[in-house]
């Protein structure tokens, strides 16, 4: 890492601009800075799931290696025309996916986020996730995004369901399943 921050603050930002990668000045609300800013957002997430006492290493060492990837694809996103993930980053979620998804049963209804702390978790850290894709479309709209980084946060997105739904299984015995009104 070149510079180091002694401090801090540095009163740059306080005029409502923030600077890029690349040294360029932008607005806060820049569609670029919400879309890295919610994939840091994501990142914080799933050091929560991470905090949770008793996570498998089968859903810890995944995490843990998406968080530095994560930082990857942030880091992407905040040097316009910078590329570091590649397929095979989307290939590893999917492997890592296929795995834990296998001896699951198949879906026949809709599953409530819940079913423990750290599936609850799990839950929470997808739907960032999954708003962090939107961002990154949205950026993708107006400016180059290699086609990789939003398919790497879809990919990430089904991840982080799976891994609920191993979580609720060995948190509560059961994921939480959506009743009908009716049904209630």
């Amino acid at each position: 890492m070149g510079n180091r921050l002694s401090k801090i603050y540095t009163r740059t930002g306080d005029a409502g601009t923030t600077g890029l990668g690349d040294g360029t000045r932008i607005d806060k609300e820049h569609i670029r800075i919400e879309a890295y800013g919610t994939v840091d957002e994501a990142n914080s997430a799933i050091g929560v799931v991470l905090a949770v006492p008793g996570i498998p290493a089968s859903i810890g060492t995944p995490l843990t290696t998406v968080q530095h990837e994560l930082f990857d694809l942030g880091g992407e996103l905040c040097i316009p025309g910078h590329r570091i993930i590649t397929e095979d980053y989307i290939t590893r979620l999917e492997d890592t996916l296929d795995v834990l998804n296998e001896p699951l049963p198949p879906l026949k209804d809709f599953i409530l986020p819940g079913g423990g702390p750290g599936a609850a978790a799990c839950h929470l850290a997808r739907t960032i996730v999954r708003r962090a894709e939107r961002r990154v479309w949205e950026l993708s709209r107006v400016e180059a995004v290699a086609y990789e980084v939003p398919r790497y946060l879809n990919r990430l997105s089904d991840l982080l369901f799976v891994m609920a739904r191993v979580l609720a299984r060995a948190e509560s015995g059961q994921e939480v399943v959506w009743k009908r009104e009716k049904e209630r």
